[in-house]
């Protein structure tokens, strides 16, 4: 039962800090490895706003220009501009979808993938044509029963054609890292220069602004990505005046952070899961101790007919070793069923990887063979005329 309980605890527990890595991990993945992204950092207070301006100008196309000419290794540039609607026609049935205003290069940064119809291209954007393209939620919440490639929908006072539908983008619950959780599946995609001259917005709000509120870079295979962040970092300081009013994620070094926490989690998990190991390994000595007084007459016996004193060392040591594993065979079954249960009942992802099934194996083999040795030890040196 111990080590029933302790390999269950190892299975799970680590099938439970899997499962919660894993959406994080694609995520990052998802925003793209050779990736660099800045974004303007949100001054809701207007007061605030105005002191920052003083001193900065915001992130704008001209910054993008800037780090364009002097970056190395930037294969694909995209600016973004976030506009939220305060009308859309027809009503959506969920949550109002944002409209993303984007450069035609950030479908091929970004890796999206088109269920239907086509992406924007750079003629699109310089004719600042009334085209857009829906992600999946938007779609399914504004369109639900028909194709929408070809249909129209309004936004605030603009009449816009829908070319395209998004196949489905993963999007975290919560904020990572300064990468803003909106959900990605319920946007709609347009061409920039389509939002910044069609879409109203509040104008004495939107000179205080940033000219955009996002840049996105990709870089060729070999350039070394954290030393062009920090060319790009003292860009924009000299730009920005040293105004702290921009964030810069780099998906590499998310990643690698990302799986060195997950490392240290899954270490921190199995040393405590291996305490109920350690306790089980205690109950299987204690009970091949209590056996040996038990089968005193019959080690003596064994002896006496030419049994030597390996041949009872192997007969012990099979026993706790055969205990341990069948007690890892049933704790790797209840683990796999709790982390199931777990899942079905909080709703949380769990992921029973292959290695913890080994590791907890593995462990649970082990600890049978280490307190086994003992018990097994003291049985093979009794002496057979007193066990008889």
């Amino acid at each position: 039962l111990g080590i029933i309980f302790g390999v269950a605890a190892v299975v799970s527990m680590l099938s439970i800090g899997a499962g919660a890595q894993q959406q994080v991990l694609a995520f990052i993945e998802q925003l793209g490895v050779r990736n660099l992204i800045v974004e303007a950092k949100d001054v809701a207070d207007t007061q605030e706003l105005l002191k920052v301006r003083r001193t900065s100008p915001g992130l704008s196309f001209k910054d993008l220009r800037v780090i364009r000419a002097n970056v190395a290794g930037v294969t694909l540039s995209a600016p973004r501009k976030m506009f939220s609607p305060t009308a859309i026609l027809p009503r959506p049935r969920q949550a109002a979808p944002g409209v993303y205003g984007v450069g035609p290069e950030y479908r091929a940064i970004a890796g999206l993938t088109v269920a239907a119809g086509r992406f924007f291209d750079a003629r699109d954007n310089d004719a600042r044509e009334p085209v857009c393209v829906l992600g999946e939620g938007a779609k399914a919440s504004l369109f639900p029963q028909k194709h929408a490639v070809g249909e129209t929908l309004k936004i605030n006072e603009q009449w816009v054609r829908v070319i395209g539908v998004l196949g489905s983008q993963l999007t975290l619950g919560s904020e990572l890292s300064g990468v803003k959780t909106a959900d990605l599946n319920n946007m709609i995609y347009m061409p920039i220069d389509t939002v910044i001259y069609r879409l109203d917005e509040n104008r004495s709000k939107a000179a205080l602004s940033d000219e955009i509120d996002g840049v996105y870079l990709q870089f060729d295979r070999g350039a070394d990505i954290g030393a062009a962040g920090e060319v790009v970092r003292g860009i924009l300081n000299a730009s920005h005046r040293n105004e702290p009013d921009f964030s810069m994620i780099v998906p590499a070094e998310l990643l690698a952070e990302r799986k060195r926490t997950q490392r240290i989690f899954e270490m921190v998990m199995v040393a405590i899961a291996s305490i109920s190991l350690l306790v089980g390994g205690i109950g299987i000595m204690n009970i091949m101790l209590a056996s040996i007084l038990e089968r005193t007459h019959e080690i003596g016996v064994r002896r006496a007919v030419g049994a030597r004193k390996r041949d009872v060392l192997r007969q012990f040591l099979v026993e706790a070793v055969l205990i341990s594993f069948a007690g890892g065979l049933l704790g790797v079954a209840c683990g796999f069923g709790l982390s199931r249960l777990v899942a079905m009942m909080a709703g949380w992802s769990t992921i029973v990887t292959l290695n913890s099934i080994l590791l907890a194996f593995l462990v649970s083999v082990s600890v049978g063979l280490i307190f086994g040795i003992y018990p097994a030890a003291k049985a093979a040196r009794l002496d057979p005329v007193e066990s008889l």
